[in-house]
């Protein structure tokens, strides 16, 4: 199947409420095109330098998701373009996306990362650290950046048991943070869990975004 039918049949599966991040990176301009003309809006980036080639060249009303690690030096350019940042993990990224999003007028919408893998090699913060990050007072002082949710990675495992532990362990963090923090902000409800790979267990677990590649558009080419 083409790009176009592989998007038709994952919104046939997919609960309306939930948003499909068609994840972009490797891919061409012209993949991207196929998907936007069969309807799709949000593309995800793991590159800050490939998210802004790409959005120059393609149309302006597409929604770009930065769900790579972002470098303090990188915020500059990617916050007067991208619509949501899904991986803030430290306190300094976040009060650097304040800072430079100030500055343009902007408020950027964010996640915070959470780290649910066992895996050395995932970025996330750990509930202690988003405990710091929210009673501190350079959060609170922070005017141009909007708290959306939560985003988490699982474990690159077969073993679907782990993989839904980890996600249910996040969904409960999120309960818990909206609850402590969030009770009154009706902004603070996107949960963006789930790829390709293991995307149904985080439906089943309560996925708000779902960040799916291979399933759109095929194998990556990462020569390229």
């Amino acid at each position: 199947m083409g790009i176009s039918q592989n998007l038709k049949q994952l919104r046939d599966e997919i609960p309306s409420h939930v948003e499909i991040i068609a994840v972009s990176k490797t891919m061409t301009v012209s993949a991207i095109q196929e998907a936007y003309l069969s309807g799709q809006r949000a593309f995800g980036e793991n590159k800050v330098q490939e998210l802004l080639e790409k959005q120059r060249v393609l149309p302006a009303d597409i929604q770009w998701h930065l769900i790579g690690h972002l470098q303090t030096n990188k915020v500059k350019q990617v916050v007067p373009v991208v619509h949501l940042i899904h991986s803030v993990d430290s306190l300094k990224l976040l009060t650097t996306i304040d800072n430079e999003a100030g500055k343009i007028g902007r408020c950027v919408d964010c996640l915070l990362q959470v780290r649910i893998a066992k895996e050395e090699t995932k970025y996330g913060l750990t509930m202690e650290n988003i405990q710091q990050i929210l009673d501190s007072e350079m959060f609170a002082n922070c005017a141009n950046i909007r708290i959306r949710g939560l985003m988490g990675m699982a474990t690159f495992t077969d073993d679907m048991e782990q993989v839904k532990h980890e996600f249910l362990e996040l969904a409960a963090h999120f309960k818990h943070i909206k609850d402590r923090w969030f009770s009154k902000d009706n902004a603070f409800r996107e949960l963006s869990m789930g790829m390709s790979g293991d995307y149904p267990v985080a439906l089943a677990c309560g996925a708000t975004m779902v960040r799916i590649g291979s399933i759109i558009f095929g194998v990556r080419n990462y020569s390229s």
